[in-house]
């Protein structure tokens, strides 16, 4: 079997984005990295003229992105606030 490098791209961003959802409840740099694994779905999305999976990532990466910021945000609040 035969894999071309898109496929194998599309399969690398795939499997990172299912990773990284499953640890992301052990630190707010895992939603991060889903995030970035989100952007890297939508290219392959938009690479192979899947255009509306190529959306429907750039969407997800954009609402990761917003969790992190939360999170990064209620863990600043956090330190402030001290123990």
């Amino acid at each position: 079997m035969h894999m071309d490098r898109l496929t194998a791209f599309g399969l690398f961003a795939v499997t990172t984005m299912l990773v990284f959802y499953a640890l992301e409840r052990r630190s707010r740099w895992f939603i991060l990295a889903f995030a970035g694994s989100c952007v890297l779905g939508s290219a392959y999305g938009f690479l192979q003229g899947a255009w509306p999976f190529g959306l429907v990532e750039g969407v997800w990466a954009v609402v990761a992105a917003r969790r992190w910021w939360t999170a990064c945000r209620r863990e600043d609040v956090g330190a402030l606030q001290g123990p």
